[in-house]
């Protein structure tokens, strides 16, 4: 709650209340009824005048004022009036991305829906929603920062920018919006249209592959990350931004250029790599040495050359016996990874913490919930910890019956202390689970069941602990 001092009126001030942040509500006062968020048609201009309230009906208004040679009276706004102003804005702009983060989800739960037929899903519409979300859901953190800190520095200086797009397609993400980054990838099949004709050659598969390949990794300068530290390699409009990307990446922007070539290109995983190619009656071409790399290997990098790792193995034999992975399997490893950075970097503190750590030191005998145990948490960071749950929740969407991925998602929702969410994401997961890791889950379980009662025993005021036998 903030107070604006509006002075002039009968020489004394006037106190005029509004609020600011996200949850708050109107307060109607006795002496001055209209609130900062109606009175916007007046915009605090400058121009003399002060409100008045005279008369049984009360009438708002604003009305001018002068006393003989004396100057027009300037509406003075303090600079708390200035911040209340911009938190009241900054508020409305976290819950529009609030509102931008949901429905950027909903977009990719039906992008993604198993009512679709797996040939119709766009891998790119898909992943782009998924940035949108987590953008969204940035952007939202930095807007309640912002608020927090008009609350602690009055004087703070407001930078608002009015919004000028209201649907998650037209949310900019790196200086273009969703649908501009679609056609990004139907700019870069044009341009492999063009150096197909400037070599004046027909369509044969290793002709237009090199063609793709001179565009994306040549004219593009497209580049895989062996090791995956920034974010901006996971996400697909921060590839083709900076052209560096993981593996996964980098393959769905070249079977998307491919599909814009009526070129069908298919993806399998093998070890920790994902490997791609055109389906080919004629393998062997594709891993036809030439100038000191085949085509395979310029597709897939440095992996098919490397003895350490199992895509080396691969032949034109081997190729035929994978299995080939669906347009949900291929959404599912790039949030997989996601998954791992944002957890990685969430315990990046805590060296060599795992996700399951808790449940191998239940069972020790001496174990307790003790009034200390809250601060035996291991602390993470909060924004990554959370854009990890978010990347697991969207897997879970795609994979509702894969246990391990909801014993991790539990087990994050525990280090976010949501127990009461943990114990039901736990609790299903001992319904699918093998019978040897449900007796694992068992004990924790009932542990988190406790910690969740004494956290609303805490709540109510109450004093004492709740022990775990």
């Amino acid at each position: 709650m903030q107070r604006v001092s509006l002075p002039g009126l009968c020489n004394q001030q006037t106190i005029m209340m509004m609020t600011g942040g996200l949850g708050a509500s109107s307060m109607a006062m006795p002496t001055l009824k209209p609130s900062l968020g109606n009175c916007g048609r007046f915009d605090f201009d400058g121009r003399g005048g002060i409100w008045s309230d005279y008369g049984k009906e009360k009438r708002n208004h604003l009305m001018a004022t002068r006393t003989g040679n004396a100057k027009k009276m300037r509406l003075h706004i303090s600079p708390l009036a200035s911040s209340a102003i911009a938190e009241s804005r900054n508020s409305s702009r976290a819950n529009f991305y609030k509102e931008v983060l949901e429905a950027a989800r909903d977009k990719f739960t039906r992008e993604i829906s198993f009512q679709s037929k797996d040939k119709d899903i766009s891998l790119a519409k898909a992943l782009l929603y998924v940035a949108a979300e987590d953008e969204a859901f940035v952007a939202f953190n930095r807007e309640i920062d912002i608020c927090s800190l008009h609350n602690e520095w009055r004087n703070a200086a407001s930078s608002y920018d009015a919004q000028k797009w209201d649907t998650v397609e037209a949310m900019p993400m790196a200086g273009k919006n969703i649908n501009e980054w679609l056609l990004e990838l139907d700019a870069i099949a044009k341009e492999v249209e063009a150096e197909l004709v400037s070599r004046d050659i027909g369509c044969h598969l290793v002709e237009v592959l090199e063609a793709v390949n001179k565009v994306l990794f040549e004219s593009r300068g497209f580049k895989r990350s062996p090791v995956v530290v920034d974010s901006k390699c996971s996400y697909l409009h921060s590839v083709l931004s900076s052209g560096c990307a993981s593996a996964i990446l980098l393959s769905v922007i070249y079977i998307e250029v491919c599909r814009r070539l009526n070129l069908t290109i298919v993806g399998s995983r093998v070890g920790e790599e994902f490997l791609i190619w055109p389906p080919t009656g004629n393998p062997e071409e594709l891993f036809k040495v030439t100038s000191g790399n085949s085509l395979f290997g310029v597709v897939n990098g440095k992996c098919v050359d490397d003895p350490r790792s199992k895509a080396s193995d691969i032949n034109s034999n081997s190729l035929l016996g994978l299995d080939i992975a669906t347009n949900r399997d291929i959404i599912g490893i790039a949030l997989a990874n996601l998954i791992r950075l944002y957890w990685k970097r969430a315990s990046r503190t805590n060296y060599g913490l795992m996700l399951t750590s808790p449940l191998r030191s239940v069972h020790k005998s001496e174990e307790k919930i003790n009034k200390d145990s809250g601060s035996e948490m291991p602390v993470l960071r909060p924004q990554e910890l959370r854009l990890a749950i978010m990347a697991s929740e969207r897997l879970l969407i795609l994979q509702p019956h894969n246990w391990v991925l909801r014993r991790d998602y539990g087990m994050m929702l525990y280090y976010n202390r949501e127990y009461e969410a943990a114990v039901q994401e736990l609790s299903i997961c001992m319904a699918f689970a093998p019978e040897e890791e449900a007796e694992v889950l068992e004990p924790f379980v009932e542990k988190l069941h406790l910690l969740r009662l004494e956290t609303s025993w805490k709540s109510f005021g109450q004093k004492g602990q709740l022990t775990f036998p």
